[in-house]
C-alpha cells in the first residue's frame, strides 16, 4: 500500500483531495502547518469529520523569513503564495523521508488563483520545495503532465481528477456524491491576504525593530495608530477585542482605560514615553462614552502599578491622521 502525506487546510479542495487518494487505498497523514497568519482550527475540525490521521507543525520562524523576503513575490497585499507552498511542501517532505512515506500532495487546482496555481507557478513551487518528482495535485492530476508518483505506479491516473478555474461546483457536487456534507467556507483562511492585516504587517516591519511573535497576533484585534516612528497604540473596538488585547498584554506593555464610562482598552506595546501616554490617554477618551467637552480621568496600568491621569479626548482628525488599519 502506498503512503501519502497531504497538505491540509481544512477547505473543500483538501479534503477531496485526502478522499481520492483514500478511495485507491492509499494511507494518508494529513499536515497542518501554523503560524501567526493562519490556524490550525479548521482543519483540525475537517480531519476529525472525515477520520483521517492529522498533525499540526509549526513553522513561524521559517514563514517569517519569506514573508519578510519571498523569493517569487507576493500577491495583493503581504501574502507570498508561492513561497509558502514550497515551505509547506518542503516541511512535509522533510516528514516523509523521516517516515518513510511515498509522496506529497495538495489540494491546488489548476487557475483557481491566477498568480500561484496557474501551470508555470504550480511546476515552480514543485521544484522550489525540493520535491519535484514527488509531488501529485490529484485534483487536477489529468490537467498536468504526469506527476513522479503517477509515472512509478504509486497512484492510478485514471482515478484522479480535472478541475480547473475558480468555480467550486464541481467541487460541491463531488463532496455531496461522496458524502461530504460540511466544509468551511473558503474565506477567512490566511490573514496575509486581508487588506487590513497586510497594511498593519506592513507597518511593522517598517516602524518597528524589536518585536516579537505576540506583536503579530496583536495585527488582527482593533484599530492600530502609528503615534512615534517606533511606537503606537492599540485600541478595542468592543468588548470582544479588548479582552483579546487584555489577554494578550505583558508586564511591559501599558493598558489604559477611561475610569469611570465605557470605553476600549487601549495598549502601548512594549510602553512608551510619558508624553505617549498622554496621548494614548486622549485616544482613550476619543473612543469612549465620556463627554467630550471636559476633561476625564483615564486608569493607568503597566508592571503591576495602577494610577490615574487627567485627559481630555482626543482631536479626531489626529486619530484619523494616525491609523493604520
Amino acid at each position: 500500500m502506498s503512503k501519502a502525506i497531504g497538505i491540509f487546510s481544512g477547505g473543500l479542495d483538501s479534503m477531496l483531495s485526502v478522499e481520492t487518494l483514500r478511495r485507491q487505498g492509499i494511507e494518508v497523514l494529513a499536515v497542518t502547518f501554523e503560524t501567526p497568519f493562519f490556524s490550525s482550527k479548521r482543519a483540525i475540525d475537517s480531519a476529525r469529520r472525515l477520520g483521517v490521521p492529522h498533525r499540526v507543525v509549526d513553522i513561524t520562524a521559517e514563514h517569517l523569513e519569506i514573508v519578510k523576503n519571498p523569493r517569487f513575490g507576493r500577491g495583493r497585499y503581504m501574502n507570498p503564495c508561492m513561497d509558502c507552498h514550497a515551505l509547506m511542501f518542503k516541511k512535509a517532505g522533510e516528514i516523509m523521508e523521516a517516515e518513510g512515506f511515498d509522496f506529497l500532495f495538495s489540494g491546488e487546482v489548476l487557475g483557481q488563483r491566477p498568480f500561484s496555481q496557474n501551470r508555470q507557478a504550480l511546476e515552480q513551487v514543485a521544484k522550489a520545495s525540493g520535491y519535484p518528482d514527488r509531488i501529485l495535485r490529484p485534483l487536477s492530476a489529468q490537467l498536468l503532465p504526469p506527476s513522479g508518483p503517477e509515472l512509478r505506479g504509486l497512484v492510478d491516473r485514471s482515478r484522479l481528477l480535472a478541475f480547473k478555474g475558480r468555480s467550486r461546483k464541481p467541487q460541491m457536487e463531488l463532496a455531496r456524491t461522496w458524502g461530504i456534507d460540511h466544509y468551511p467556507s473558503p474565506a477567512g483562511g490566511c490573514l496575509l491576504t486581508d487588506p487590513g492585516f497586510s497594511r498593519r504587517l506592513k507597518d511593522l516591519f517598517e516602524n518597528e525593530a524589536c518585536w516579537d511573535v505576540r506583536d503579530l497576533h496583536l495585527l488582527s484585534v482593533g484599530r492600530h495608530l502609528r503615534i512615534q516612528a517606533s511606537k503606537k497604540v492599540v485600541v478595542g473596538r468592543n468588548r470582544e477585542e479588548n479582552e483579546k488585547i487584555g489577554a494578550l498584554a505583558r508586564e511591559d506593555d501599558i493598558l489604559l482605560s477611561v475610569a469611570r464610562y465605557p470605553g476600549p482598552l487601549v495598549m502601548i506595546p512594549h510602553g512608551g514615553p510619558e508624553e505617549l501616554v498622554e496621548i494614548a490617554a486622549s485616544i482613550c477618551l476619543r473612543y469612549s462614552d465620556a463627554p467630550k467637552e471636559k476633561p476625564h480621568q483615564v486608569r493607568i496600568r503597566s508592571g503591576g502599578r495602577e494610577w490615574l491621569v487627567d485627559s481630555t479626548p482626543c482631536d479626531p482628525s489626529l486619530t484619523d491622521k494616525w491609523i493604520v488599519g
